[in-house]
């Protein structure tokens, strides 16, 4: 294993040789324009110890298949760890120690370790035995990376029994460590107790003759036990004198009589001293030979706490590991930022997801929008968890995404002008490209934030283009933000390149942060400017100054969001309808289902009845037929058994249906034509309702249809003979009505573009009825532009309307003059 390990590291020290000439990250400091370098410090609070510390500042970007997919794999079995974990089965999370100058210390014959290092050992060896325990008891198929960095780890176990004989649990030499200690530290105990008994008796004497304090106790200095007595009477005490206080009142005096006893324990906790030392170093001789599985062992413990920390911040945002190829594609579902998500996350607010593909077909997505839209965020998610990925950490999206493998990451984020070597933003800008298309290739994914700025906007957009058109022909794969026209229409008509924008609201002026691929975004430039408030006639000044070209190309993209998101609403609104319909069709069928089966319950049931009943009728048949011939055809008797038959027949006999009379024929509604006046019994033409006319207005005419009133025109009337049943049948279909049922299926839109101005007024009559009888209060009228003619036809009728409050364009982003809002009162 040690072997295993040296081979490791000098292939990664070779590997690390290697990529200082080799170009794979651009530029030095990507970590911090991409956010890494938080990310490594929040990883360093996981760990538990500087030996896990030490693995995050060893991570780096790594391109080898295998070594990324072996590294996120053992981070998502401790994932699992850390989520199923019992109580009597938690991973250690205690005594992580580093002790690797304490085992190079060991290699040195002669030294020793002292008892603080050996508790450390012992503490730390103790968590590295509970590991291996750990993944002991499970199986291979469920943590098969963590077992094997676990099963390769030995070291002679013994080494543990052996500390655990010496030092005990506070860290000290155990009393029983050797027979020679032992017997020592007995003794010590020994003059210790006969020295404290002396001790006790000169204090008395001293508290008597007035030389101490009634509170003073014996106290320790230079190693011997001493008397605070008064500075005055230090001559009347034959001693020695170890030390006075502060303020030199107080002496300690070490009295005669006890100096030798002091000397005997003096000299036996030297011979301690001696004892404790040569069992050191003979302890420290035992574990010399295992040093170097130790350090293996030491290594897998800082390993644990790496991975472990990894596995954590993994949970704590997250993250798991996506399908995993090797080739250079990105198919990322609801990735989301993992900085932006803890900050988010404090804040108790949701991170806008984001889903995004790079392929063979579609290599280069060039994303628009307007400012604080989030393509900045949108461009720094994608390089920051493509780099956390290969450098073996999970990354936050679905499980249904998958992630490819990329050898360069080359990013041009933020401002890099330099004092020191006279460059300028644009300078600098230029600088990054030149590296970009020197080195960029199929394997290459490259970054650029606000592509072409800095200089001037014709210049800047045609050498940006310039510059697109050579990385396309690289076939690298990019994300890139901007602003210009010319690369959004670049973008559209060449191979491997897509536009995308960020979605925003154009009726609130809002970013949704929502990324979109397949069309170019607007800058909303001159709709921000107008609701921050910027005068009129300076924003008119300004779409006069970008041109007809350029302000006709916002606003189609505009109008090709509106038409996106109405029809969005209409899919939406049939998916619900489908989805009704699905239900009620089920509904439908498992009635149907049960009344089937009801209806068999019940033909079975009858068929069972009849034939006992018949059963029962020929048993009565027969025993009268056998009565009349025992009674040999008596009058009287046949009398009686022939009513009892007539008895049992009618107790059988079906009970009458009551049948419901049949309906009355319909009669037919005869059109007698005339002149229409107030009174008279009308009906629309082509319909059946029937009602009655009770005021003319010009060429309106109000009619009552039974309980509902409604305003007509005289010409799509027609004068009919007057009939109370169809009256009476029209009632009853009014009552019959279900204003629930035309709720549900009321919409609050008229579209009758494509339509004749008299259908068009149909239309709009049919439409208002039902606004009236629903109780509306805002519909829409979408008739188009064109020349106006129809709009101004349509407005004019429902001006005659005393229900209609007002009547008002669209906003502009949402049709404008092609749609009439109606208000109702």
């Amino acid at each position: 294993m040690y072997l295993c390990i040296q081979k490791h590291n000098s292939l990664t020290n070779e590997y690390t040789k290697n990529h200082k000439t080799q170009r794979m990250i651009y530029p030095k400091n990507l970590e911090e324009k991409l956010g890494f370098d938080r990310i490594r410090q929040l990883l360093k609070e996981e760990c538990i110890s500087s030996l896990g510390q030490q693995w995050i500042d060893s991570i780096s970007f790594s391109i080898d298949f295998q070594e990324i997919d072996l590294l996120t794999q053992q981070t998502n079995e401790f994932c699992k760890i850390l989520q199923t974990q019992a109580e009597n089965e938690t991973f250690p999370s205690q005594h992580y120690l580093d002790v690797s100058s304490s085992l190079s210390k060991a290699l040195i014959e002669g030294a020793f370790l002292t008892e603080a290092e050996f508790y450390d050992l012992k503490l730390s060896l103790g968590t590295i035995k509970a590991c291996l325990r750990f993944f002991k008891k499970q199986s291979f198929e469920l943590y098969p990376q963590l077992k094997a960095l676990s099963d390769a780890i030995v070291f002679d176990e013994r080494i543990v029994a052996h500390i655990e004989l010496v030092i005990d649990e506070r860290g000290n030499i155990r009393d029983n460590a050797s027979f020679e200690l032992r017997k020592i530290r007995g003794q010590i105990i020994e003059e210790q107790i006969y020295l404290r008994k002396r001790m006790e008796h000169f204090l008395k004497l001293a508290k008597s003759n007035g030389h101490t304090q009634e509170d003073t106790n014996p106290t320790v200095r230079e190693g011997r036990l001493v008397l605070p007595i008064f500075a005055e009477s230090k001559r009347q005490i034959k001693g020695v004198v170890h030390d006075e206080s502060a303020t030199g009142q107080t002496v300690y005096l070490e009295p005669s009589e006890i100096i030798e006893l002091n000397n005997n324990i003096r000299d036996l906790q030297y011979q301690e001293r001696r004892e404790m030392l040569r069992i050191l170093t003979d302890l420290t001789t035992k574990i010399r030979p295992e040093v170097a599985n130790l350090k293996l062992a030491y290594h897998y413990l800082g390993q644990m706490d790496f991975i472990r920390a990894k596995a954590k911040f993994a949970l704590k945002t997250d993250a798991i590991r996506p399908r995993f190829i090797n080739r250079t594609l990105l198919d990322w579902q609801e990735a989301r930022h993992p900085l932006l998500f803890l900050t988010f996350k404090t804040q108790d607010k949701q991170v806008v997801p984001l889903s995004i593909t790079l392929n063979h077909e579609q290599r280069v997505l060039l994303i628009s929008g307007p400012n604080a839209g989030g393509k900045s965020v949108t461009l720094k998610t994608v390089g920051l968890l493509q780099y956390m990925f290969q450098c073996g950490l999970l990354v936050p999206m679905r499980e249904a995404s998958t992630i490819g493998l990329f050898k360069d990451i080359f990013v041009d984020i933020g401002d890099e002008q330099s004092l020191e070597n006279d460059l300028s933003t644009y300078s600098s800008h230029l600088n990054n490209m030149k590296y970009f298309l020197n080195l960029s290739d199929k394997t290459t994914l490259f970054l650029i934030d606000e592509f072409g700025t800095g200089t001037e906007p014709a210049m800047g957009g045609a050498i940006a283009e310039a510059i697109l058109e050579e990385l396309a022909h690289k076939k690298a794969y990019g994300v890139i933000t901007t602003h210009y026209r010319n690369l959004k229409l670049f973008a559209d008509k060449h191979e491997g390149l897509a536009n995308a924008a960020m979605q925003f609201d154009s009726k609130n002026l809002e970013p949704l942060y929502q990324l979109e691929i397949g069309k170019p975004g607007s800058s909303f430039a001159f709709e921000i400017a107008k609701k921050i408030g910027l005068p009129q006639e300076v924003i008119l000044k300004a779409q006069t100054y970008a041109g007809d070209k350029q302000v006709n190309f916002d606003h189609m993209l505009r109008e090709l969001e509106i038409e996106k998101k109405h029809f969005e609403t209409q899919n939406k609104s049939l998916k619900l309808k489908d989805e009704k319909l699905k239900q009620v069709t089920e509904e439908y069928q498992k009635l149907r289902e049960y009344l089937d089966g009801e209806k068999k319950n019940i033909i079975n049931q009858a068929k069972k009845e009849a034939e006992q009943l018949v059963k029962d009728a020929n048993q009565k048949i027969e025993q009268t037929i056998r009565q009349i011939k025992e009674n040999k055809a008596e009058k009287q008797a046949t009398q009686q058994v022939r009513q009892e038959l007539e008895q049992f027949k009618e107790a059988i006999k079906p009970e009458p249906i009551t049948e419901t009379p049949p309906e009355e024929t319909e009669e037919k509604i005869e059109v007698i034509g005339g002149e229409i006046t107030v009174g008279d019994r009308v009906r629309v033409k082509g319909q059946v309702a029937i009602g009655e006319v009770i005021q003319l207005k010009g060429k309106d005419a109000e009619i009552m249809i039974g309980d509902l009133k409604s305003t007509i025109k005289i010409k799509r009337l027609e004068k009919i003979n007057h009939s109370k049943r169809a009256e009476k049948k029209v009632k009853t279909a009014m009552k019959g009505l279900n204003i629930n049922d035309k709720m549900a299926k009321f919409s609050s839109n008229l579209d009758v573009r494509g339509k004749r101005g008299d259908e068009a007024l149909v239309s709009l009559q049919e439409f208002m009825d039902d606004a009236l009888l629903l109780g509306q209060q805002e519909l829409k009228i979408i008739h188009g532009k064109g020349d106006g003619i129809l709009r101004k036809l349509l407005r004019e009728q429902l001006r005659q309307y005393k229900e209609v409050a007002s009547l008002a364009d669209e906003h502009v982003d949402q049709g404008g003059a092609g749609i009439t809002v109606v208000t109702l009162r």
